[in-house]
């Protein structure tokens, strides 16, 4: 049986499915398309959805015929229809996909799902619980320690944005080459402790902020942002969501009202732009000035 398994933006656990399906002995296929041809070729299928999705695709459709591709949740936001049910609308806009199933991306569901589908898989629950004794160090968060809030010479700018986003090489990479060009120091919410950014989150949703039911992508951007906003090394606040990705672009509005810094809401397409305002804002929070209101712009 041939088994695909994608590195979905964002995730954090695709080397435990892997090890864990090599494990037992599955045939495991990955994409090895560079990330821009993979892009590429989503946006011309697909080009009106979230960049992140495109990239997914172009993904499924190089791996070609398998029976199963494992897709690792994505930690959704409000609205967030992609990220929450991404395994079940890729079909229905894109026909003659192989079976997909979507897997935690950690946590003890992570491990009931592997159990699962290695069952399903094999039929030998000694053979599933040997290869999940194996990986089990692999389902371990490993220790987090805060990044550094300063650098010398640098204005410290904080980055607010779904790990879908700021944890892909592809898809950040045009903000964090302007940002090394303009000389920042960026200290990105996907690199903050989960611990301590779930502890901001919690504070937010019992004083009420946003409102409750939230979903977990939502509680990372109210925790990260709850974190970072009262650091005094931190001159402004940059928002960003991948193009055409409208429930990260609605979720960081609402945060942007609630900050009290210099504020930007931005829109990152992975081929690249020139980001002018981006580079306005900078100018602006370094020279010796009063705080500027908080302002959007999208590209």
């Amino acid at each position: 049986m041939k088994v695909g398994l994608l590195d979905v933006p964002g995730a954090r656990y695709t080397a435990y499915w892997n090890t864990f399906l090599t494990e037992l002995g599955v045939d495991v296929l990955t994409p090895h398309w560079p990330a821009a041809e993979a892009y590429a070729l989503g946006l011309e299928s697909l080009p009106d959805v979230p960049a992140q999705v495109q990239l997914v695709l172009g993904q499924l459709l190089e791996l070609g015929q398998v029976d199963t591709v494992l897709l690792p949740q994505a930690r959704a936001l409000l609205h967030d229809a992609w990220s929450e049910s991404l395994a079940e609308l890729l079909p229905r806009r894109i026909s003659g996909l192989p079976r997909l199933l979507a897997v935690p991306d950690g946590g003890g569901a992570m491990v009931q799902a592997a159990q699962a589908f290695g069952q399903q898989l094999t039929g030998h629950a000694v053979q599933v619980g040997a290869a999940l004794g194996q990986v089990r160090p692999l389902s371990q968060a490993g220790r987090e320690t805060m990044p550094p809030l300063s650098a010398p010479g640098r204005v410290t700018l904080a980055v607010i944005g779904p790990d879908s986003l700021l944890r892909d090489s592809f898809l950040s990479a045009p903000l964090r080459d302007k940002l090394e060009a303009l000389n920042v120091h960026p200290v990105y919410a996907s690199d903050l402790p989960r611990a301590q950014v779930a502890e901001r989150a919690r504070r937010g949703v019992d004083a009420g902020t946003l409102g409750q039911p939230m979903p977990e992508g939502e509680r990372d951007l109210l925790g990260a942002q709850g974190l970072l906003s009262g650091k005094g090394a931190v001159r402004g606040l940059l928002y960003v969501a991948a193009a055409r990705d409208a429930a990260a672009w609605a979720s960081l509005g609402r945060l942007m009202t609630q900050v009290h810094k210099p504020a930007l809401r931005i829109e990152i397409d992975p081929t690249g732009g020139d980001l002018p305002e981006l580079a306005d804002f900078v100018a602006r929070i370094t020279a010796p000035s009063p705080a500027a209101p908080a302002e959007e712009a999208q590209v």
